[in-house]
């Protein structure tokens, strides 16, 4: 009888032991230090025959970015499809372990289209992209990230350690995604709306409390 007590006492300090650690599961942010942003580190690329105020706008803390397929794209000798997005300045890169962190919000309607970047690659113009298809947030094409993300707020945040050739993605604080980037280059990050291939006419995604950091 005094076994059986001891054993289903240390049972029951492991079951603490593991509830409490899923209680204090690890931040994608813990160990890395926060980075100084400012509107000066914000330069929005919207297509060039547009007033910036038809396709973007800042308000009460909200980025909001829409494009049409119709859309010029952002300089008159690019030949890439339409864009309105803030490419994030001040903070390009080419080593080193960097993290981006926002939190977006896409409306139902908008699919086919890039809301998040980490531009540059050895290879690829870009090592991650993150986009919306039919509802549903994607690596490039695939894997798929989160179903059903229309009309919620998602807090996002990826992470590339460039030495490592490796690329995190995190949904809500849950890795959803871990895999090999696209080589060395020099990278940043933007986030907004870019078309791709099978694109709404209209397409749109808001983004509020944008955070960069870096481990150092």
């Amino acid at each position: 009888m005094v076994y059986q007590s001891i054993f289903h006492q240390t049972f029951l300090s492991f079951l603490l032991c593991i509830t409490t650690l899923s209680l204090v599961a690890s931040d994608p942010t813990d160990g890395f230090t926060r980075l100084q942003l400012s509107s000066s580190n914000f330069q929005v690329q919207r297509p060039y025959d547009v007033p910036q105020d038809q396709r973007y706008t800042f308000s009460n803390g909200v980025h909001r970015f829409i494009v049409y397929t119709t859309d010029k794209p952002h300089t008159t000798n690019s030949d890439t499809k339409p864009r309105t997005e803030i490419r994030i300045t001040g903070y390009d890169y080419t080593s080193g372990v960097w993290q981006f962190e926002g939190y977006f919000y896409v409306p139902s309607g908008t699919t086919g289209v890039c809301i998040q970047q980490v531009f540059g690659g050895a290879t690829h113009a870009t090592t991650s992209q993150s986009r919306v298809y039919s509802g549903s947030l994607t690596h490039y094409l695939s894997p798929t990230l989160e179903q059903n993300i229309y009309n919620k707020w998602y807090r996002f945040n990826v992470i590339h350690d460039v030495g490592a050739n490796n690329v995190k993605i995190f949904i809500n604080g849950v890795q959803k995604f871990n895999g090999n980037g696209r080589g060395a280059g020099l990278h940043y990050f933007k986030f907004g709306v870019y078309a791709q291939d099978g694109a709404s006419y209209r397409m749109e995604s808001q983004w509020r409390d944008i955070k960069l950091f870096r481990r150092y």
